[in-house]
């Protein structure tokens, strides 16, 4: 029987494959999306756990700074799709144990004016950057190989240079001359760990000033109805071009799939060795079974009787919460972590999706998304540390907590087969793998064969739910496979 034939495969429906299989399908080809497990999504799923009747958790990713600040989802756009993105006022909140918590308003001026003696310090390091958030993104969210035309233009340059500067400031031992009291660093480094990484360095440092700019320059997005709403309105796009999705069909070999004149592949870089590995060039192997993953995220679903008790009420108005105490604290919890080491008292994220969203409660419940840094590849249930954690800045929480689960770092890749060892990141972050990718080179999408091209987290701009690596990678292969210059139209009219 002849192989099935496509002009387009897709290997993987996270965010990245998604994007991907929309840009070609809009530009006219037959595409055909694979996803290994039974839902679509990758990391921006929301399911029902089974945890209370009719409640549905954030599998991964939950707040979204870059769901309206890529420059892929700003063309793609959600709200014009009746994706409501709910903006809290808060965009996210560092509670201390024994004072008022920081809090970083979507407001940059309320932020600074309650920052009291950094208040000063806090605008001059990111005002420069909010006053030109379209170049910071397209730096930050580009394939790091190009200048983006952003940066050209009036004042990109010098912000760009304000950037760069801020980031070697943040990014080494200097990170605290700046500031003269506890609140504005911690709340920095908060963002800062995200990166699942050593602190401070220079990746740390990139991503909490992108991530602190987007707070204050269109601030942290929650999709009502939880993170399946970006999902849903992908797949919806991609059907309506002709696309067609298969889910529960894993790929493990060439072989298996339909012939296609390009393969989008958003796994890891050695899942696609496992995938193309014989037919692929040595170089490109090598580089690719070389790459490195980085430490790990537990993550602990909970159900809630009532809102968590904070000691200070206005965190319970942000839509991420870090826990860690002051920067001190997270920075030496975070270099536990690295050295391979549980922490005593470990950085944990919580979003409380009701914030901003009502709906997402039922029955008078709430859920409560969170998750904490664990070496990579650790089975350790971590619900009770989590709860004691919460609980130093929220006295009384185990009171309100209903039902729990917890998916300790080696399951993960049971949900997504790319968080190897619970590295949600998609990769050790680091300034090289955010600029060069798996491997060196000018054409960082191509897969070491041709029309074979790699769309994942690996590839720049690197983790989160952007978009950016599917449309960076499509319209490479558009252009290789199909002699396509100009990229698609990608607005709900197009």
């Amino acid at each position: 029987m002849p192989r099935e034939v496509r002009d387009a495969v897709v290997i993987g429906s996270g965010p990245g494959g998604l994007a991907g299989a929309v840009t070609l399908a809009r530009a006219g080809l037959d595409v055909l999306v694979l996803e290994a497990q039974p839902t679509i999504g990758g990391g921006a799923r929301t399911l029902d756990l089974g945890l209370a009747p009719g409640m549905r958790h954030d599998l991964c990713s939950a707040v979204h700074p870059l769901a309206i600040g890529s420059p892929f989802f700003r063309a793609f756009d959600l709200p014009a799709r009746g994706v409501e993105l709910a903006v809290p006022e808060i965009a996210y909140a560092q509670p201390f144990e024994q004072r008022d918590a920081g809090i970083a308003y979507q407001d940059l001026d309320r932020t600074a004016a309650e920052l009291g003696a950094d208040g000063p310090a806090w605008r001059s390091l990111l005002g420069p950057l909010v006053e030109q958030i379209d170049a910071v993104i397209a730096l930050g969210l580009g394939d790091h190989r190009t200048v983006p035309p952003e940066v050209l233009r009036p004042g990109g340059a010098r912000a760009a240079a304000a950037f760069g500067a801020a980031v070697l400031e943040q990014g080494t031992r200097a990170w605290d001359r700046r500031f003269s009291d506890q609140v504005a660093p911690a709340l920095l480094t908060g963002v800062a760990a995200h990166t699942i990484s050593p602190l401070p360095s220079l990746a740390a440092a990139g991503t909490a000033l992108l991530l602190g700019a987007l707070a204050h320059g269109v601030g942290w997005v929650i999709p009502v109805g939880g993170s399946q709403a970006i999902t849903d309105a992908l797949t919806d796009d991609l059907r309506a071009h002709g696309g067609e999705i298969r889910t529960a069909e894993p790929v493990t070999t060439w072989r298996q799939l339909p012939r296609a004149r390009a393969y989008l592949v958003d796994t890891t870089p050695r899942g696609l060795v496992d995938i193309w590995g014989e037919r692929m060039a040595s170089g490109h192997r090598a580089w690719f079974e070389r790459f490195r993953h980085g430490n790990a995220a537990a993550k602990v679903d909970f159900v809630l009787s009532g809102p968590v008790p904070w000691r200070d009420a206005r965190v319970g108005r942000a839509a991420t919460v870090h826990v860690g105490g002051s920067r001190a604290e997270m920075a030496a919890a975070e270099n536990a972590v690295h050295a391979g080491r549980h922490a005593d008292r470990p950085l944990t994220l919580v979003s409380d999706p009701t914030v901003a969203d009502p709906s997402r409660g039922t029955g008078g419940l709430r859920p409560l998304w969170t998750y904490t840094h664990v070496p990579a590849g650790s089975d350790i249930d971590v619900t009770q540390t989590v709860t004691a954690q919460i609980e130093r800045f929220a006295p009384g929480f185990r009171d309100v907590v209903v039902a729990s689960r917890c998916i300790p770092a080696r399951r993960m890749p049971e949900h997504n087969a790319n968080y190897v060892g619970g590295d949600i990141a998609g990769g050790a972050v680091t300034m090289w793998r955010m600029a060069a990718g798996p491997r060196p080179g000018w054409h960082v999408y191509d897969g070491g064969i041709p029309g074979v091209y790699l769309c994942s987290q690996a590839v720049p701009p690197g983790p989160g739910v952007h978009g950016m690596t599917g449309w960076f990678a499509a319209r490479r292969a558009l252009r290789d496979r199909f002699g396509i210059t100009v990229a698609p139209e990608l607005g709900p009219r197009g």
